[in-house]
């Protein structure tokens, strides 16, 4: 029996999205049988991300209303023989998966995937609750902004009240030279501020825009130091104790790494 993951924010344009497509791969080239499902009905990314979009022929809305089977709407990649993913719908809403449909959804995925990763929506609103609905565990996903992290903090205090307890913390597109100035948030500071576990920091890279672009997750190249990021978070969930990247403004963060432990 697998696990669901639930990836989430409080605000759009975190980075999401991208963080959910480097994770799913991350941990299929580890060699776990990974599903990621896009629950951002009515608007779907995933697949761009992940270079799938000419694939699509059924998506979640039709395997939950009984127009397909699960497998028929399961996308495989291109790249690793157990990576799969569910696309949301293009044209229906949010309401058009309740949350029972996506707990039994979440049921059948994790009895054959080592891991469901599901892409929640940005915001509180109805679409969030259901993309919780079917999760063990989550991951709060923000960027070093103010409102970024006031809302992730709104998230967490939603996640916990829905028993999802302890998510964990991807501070995403770290500026390491505005943090050294004072002109961007510390990490220290938000992990204070949301006092979750931090999961891993994610620096800006410029070829984050090119892999998106191209429908290649960075956690594929090894020079991409966002890549490397999200390779050593794919660990980190794995259970891998695995050091935080060396950052040129990371004072303070190794002292952070000594709590973290196996997600």
């Amino acid at each position: 029996m697998g696990e669901v993951i639930v990836i989430t924010s409080g605000k759009g344009g975190v980075g999401k999205t991208t963080t959910t497509a480097n994770i799913g791969t991350g941990l299929a080239s580890l060699g776990y049988k990974v599903v990621m499902v896009d629950t951002d009905i009515g608007l779907r990314n995933l697949d761009v991300v992940m270079g799938l979009e000419n694939r699509i022929v059924y998506d979640i809305v039709d395997v939950v209303h009984g127009h397909c089977r699960l497998k028929q709407a399961l996308i495989k990649d291109k790249r690793f023989e157990d990576l799969f993913l569910l696309p949301a719908s293009q044209t229906r809403d949010k309401t058009s998966v309740n949350q029972e449909q996506m707990q039994k959804l979440c049921k059948d995925l994790k009895e054959e995937y080592d891991y469901v990763l599901v892409d929640c929506p940005a915001g509180i609103e109805g679409g969030f609750k259901n993309a919780i609905a079917g999760a063990d565990k989550a991951i709060v996903v923000t960027t070093p902004e103010v409102s970024a992290v006031r809302d992730a903090d709104r998230i967490v205090g939603l996640l916990e009240a829905n028993d999802l307890k302890n998510p964990k913390l991807i501070i995403n597109r770290i500026r390491p030279h505005m943090v050294k100035k004072g002109d961007m948030m510390d990490i220290d500071d938000m992990i204070e501020i949301l006092a979750i576990e931090l999961l891993g920091v994610v620096p800006e890279d410029e070829f984050i825009v090119v892999s998106t672009n191209k429908g290649e997750p960075a956690v594929l190249d090894k020079d991409s130091m966002a890549g490397q990021a999200y390779r050593n978070i794919s660990l980190r969930i794995t259970g891998e104790n695995v050091p935080l990247m060396q950052l040129d403004a990371n004072v303070g963060i190794m002292k952070k790494l000594r709590k973290l432990i196996g997600f």
